[in-house]
Order: C-alpha cells, then structure tokens, then sequence
C-alpha cells in the first residue's frame, strides 16, 4: 500500500511524502512512483537548460521509517507497548546487575517521543475535521485525558533513573525528551484551541477553557523547568524557541531515518553496451579497410581516402550506438540506486530516474488527467509544453524490516522535496498592471497577479495495481501561492 501527501513545504518548495507500507505475506514488496511534470514553455526549462545534475541538486530526498501506528489512549493504557518499552529501558540502564549501554535506553526515549507526536497529530486533526459534531466534546476530553496521563506517566520515570549511577549525559537524554514532550503538547493544544474558538455554543466555550488551562499550566511547567518559552516581548527568547525546536525534532526522529548509501545504477551493464559500441564502430573502420587495401592496393590514394572516411564515420557510428544504448537502457536503469539499511542491515534500495521526454512517450491515462483547454492546445501547436518525468521505485524486504525492532514496523517513508527556484527565474513581475472600467465608464488601473501552472501527474504502481493522482502547482515569482488536489 502506498499513501501519498503533496503539501508546500516552503515558499519555494513542494514536498511529496510517500508511504510505503509493506504487506507481511509478500517477502519481498515492490513499488513505483512515476511522475510526470507538466512545465509551461515560457519557462525555459528543458534539456539544454535544466541538466540531471540540476534537476537533483533541486531534489532533496529523505527515506525513514514509518512512525510505529498507536493511538493516543493506547500508549499509555491497555497492553501500553510503548510505555513498557520504556520503562524497562530505564530499569536496565538504572541496575548494576545489567550490564547494558546507554543505546537502548536513548532509542526508547526517541521512540516514545515520536509516537506521541505522531498520535497527538492524528487525534487533534482528527478532532478538527470529525463529520459529527456532537463528538468534538467527547474527543476533546479524550484528548486531555491522555495528554494528562502520558506527561504524567514520562515524568514519573525520572524517579527511575534518578540514582547514584546515572550520569549527566543520560538524564540530559531524558530532559531532551521531556521538553520535546512539552512543546508538542503546547503546539497541538495551541492548534486545537484556534479550531474550538470558531465553533458556536455555550459547550465550545467550555472546552476551550479547559484546552487554555491545559496550555497554561504546561507553559508553566517549560519556564520552571528552564525550558524556553515563546515570550511575545522577546525576539531573542523567541529565536531560540525555534531553534531548540528545529534541533530537538532532529534528535528525536534521528533513529527513525535510515542509513542511505548511494550510487550510480546500473554502471557495469552500461560500460559493456558502451564497449559493445566501440566494438561495432570498430568492426566498420576494419572491413572499410580490408576491403581498400583489396581492391587499391597497399600504397595507394584510393586505399588512403578509404581509411580517412572510416575513421570519420567510424566515431559517429560509436556516439550513435553509445545515445542508441543509452535510450534504450534507461527504461531498465536508472540514474541512481540508494541502498536502505537499519544497523548495518540492509532492508531494501531505491532507484530513481529523471529525463525530458515527449508527448508520445507519455501514457494515454496521464494526458487525459492533463486535460488541456482550448487555448492550451492552441498555445502548445507552436511551443510545445515541456514533460518531465521523475521514475521511482522501491524495493523493501519485509523479513529484514520486521526483524530489526520491539514495535511493529510496517514500512518506510520517502520524503521528497522539490525546490523550485530554478523554474521562477524567467518568470515575469508577479503583479502586472490591467485597465478597469466601471458602469458609469470611469477608467482605473489595478494589480492583476501574474500566475504559472506546473501540472503534475503522478501514477503509483503496488501489489499490481495502478493509481493516478492529480496535482496544480499555482506560482509566480514570490514562489508558491497554492497546490490544487483534485484527487478529494
């Protein structure tokens, strides 16, 4: 199963998140990702400007793992997986009688913290967009109740590893947790406040009051426990708030991301087809000159010229089967392949491809999602829109994948993003000056906004079935205004 997220990531850049969940019958699951890139002419991309190397230095990839899936209740209640982990983690580390390093202990801790954020996501967005409304309260108080247990729950464990043989470095690993437990806490309620504020009713003031007191006492929880706090008289206070955020959800989600190793794919198979080249170029220059030297003689004019002419269609005749090969190859290999691996295990690869192509080349189900206006069509007979496509796929080892960790790991998530600033560089002032005229026939000038469309199609092949989704990226030269998802 593959899920997918396209969402703007900054200004300038379009991430594209992809799940990929592994099935537990299928040893080994593989998957392909393909996207087709629709880039108006006018904007000088194409293959003389726009390189694979640029187009990857444009592309930032990171490949982790999938947060292991709990609901917020079950963290700390019922069979509470993730709290027993821990908490036998801190029992470890705290007795003499184990001999255990600070590794798993420190894994455990960065583990918990990013199944509390993952499932505090889920159950606050949740919360926002559940179609019955007479629930928001019930899952409101559900939210409070476990945010109150699970805080309640870590920071009993400090009395754990409170002890004579528990180092400065092993509590700092427990702080780091506690502050980032803090801070999503404070980010999530903050969140679900905005939302509860809109809704009418005398039962929505309530909550709210109840989500304030929440943030309340947690803020002041932070300052006495001298983490930073967001103080709107305070610029420097406040940049530090942001950074320590920035560096603790690194940390925190340091163990989830995979150890990538990359390298050029398929280099033997291409440099036997490069040889093959040379060799048939060869086997050309070599009869020309058999036969010359057959028919002219050793020393002769004829013989010379004839030996001239197959050097020169000799080299040609090698670059045209060396760009024959090449395009013949690339839709087996690909640029890249990314080897994935947990703890010096490798659990699968990634290959990925890039290259312009034509209209021709793309499939009949793709340019019917395209679905070009009249004018488009018009605008395209004479400048031709340029193709991108970006080819993906996945292999992971199932067997490998689950053997490596507690929890359940169901799979990997590839977060690609995009930066796109080397399509705005051509494009033309955002606001552009248009006439106006009112019904009593004044004449005004306005700001109209000047707006490009980057169409993008992707296609998503697992367990033999296909899926396509569809993608308008609408920018200008201040970078991305919106994405469209016709796919809701």
């Amino acid at each position: 199963m593959v899920e997918l997220i396209v969402k703007i990531h900054d200004k300038f850049s379009v991430e594209m998140k992809i799940g990929f969940a592994v099935q537990s019958k299928t040893v080994i699951n593989d998957f392909a990702v393909n996207t087709w890139l629709f880039v108006p002419n006018s904007l000088d991309i194409n293959a003389d400007t726009y390189s694979k190397t640029h187009f990857y230095r444009d592309v930032k990839s990171n490949v982790r793992l999938i947060t292991p899936i709990f609901l917020l209740r079950e963290i700390v209640d019922g069979q509470a997986i993730p709290l027993n982990n821990i908490r036998q983690a801190f029992l470890n580390l705290a007795s003499p009688a184990v001999q255990t390093d600070t590794a798993d202990y420190e894994y455990q801790i960065k583990m918990f913290m990013a199944i509390f954020k993952s499932s505090l996501r889920a159950q606050s967005e949740h919360i926002e967009n559940t179609p019955i409304t007479g629930d928001v309260e019930y899952l409101c108080d559900e939210y409070m109740t476990q945010v109150g247990k699970i805080k309640e729950a870590y920071r009993n464990l400090r009395q754990i590893i409170n002890v004579p043989t528990i180092g400065t470095e092993e509590m700092n690993y427990y702080l780091f947790g506690d502050e980032f437990l803090s801070s999503m806490i404070l980010r999530h309620t903050f969140r679900l406040i905005k939302d509860i504020e809109k809704r009418p009713g005398k039962k929505y003031e309530e909550i709210t009051e109840r989500l304030v007191k929440l943030a309340v006492d947690e803020t002041a929880y932070a300052r006495k426990a001298g983490y930073p706090v967001v103080d709107p008289d305070s610029p420097t206070n406040n940049r530090e708030v942001i950074f320590r955020n920035g560096v603790l959800k690194k940390y925190i989600e340091s163990d989830l991301f995979l150890q990538a190793k990359q390298k050029v794919d398929g280099v033997l198979v291409k440099q036997i087809y490069y040889s093959l080249a040379a060799g048939i170029a060869m086997i050309f220059a070599t009869a020309i000159a058999f036969w010359g030297q057959l028919r002219y003689g050793n020393i002769t004019t004829p013989f010379f010229f004839a030996l001239v002419i197959s050097y020169m269609f000799k080299d040609r005749i090698k670059e045209t089967m060396r760009y024959y090969f090449a395009h013949r190859l690339k839709d087996k290999y690909f640029d890249n392949k990314t080897t994935i691996a947990i703890k010096g295990t490798q659990i699968g690869w990634i290959k990925e491809g890039f290259d312009f192509i034509t209209e021709d080349k793309v499939p009949h189900e793709v340019m019917e999602l395209r679905s070009r206006t009249p004018l488009l069509k018009s605008e395209n007979s004479i400048n031709d829109e340029k193709i991108i496509l970006y080819r993906k796929m996945v292999r992971i080892d199932a067997n490998a994948l689950k053997s490596q960790d507690k929890y359940s790991l169901v799979g990997v998530n590839d977060i690609c993003r995009l930066h796109l600033t080397s399509f705005i560089q051509k494009m033309d002032n955002p606001q552009v000056p248009i006439y106006t005229i009112d019904e009593n026939g004044k004449i005004g000038l306005i700001q109209g906004d000047k707006v490009y469309y980057l169409n993008m199609i992707m296609q998503i092949k697992s367990e033999g079935q296909k899926e396509y989704k569809r993608f308008r990226l609408i920018l200008n030269r201040s970078g991305i205004i919106k994405i469209e998802d016709f796919n809701q």
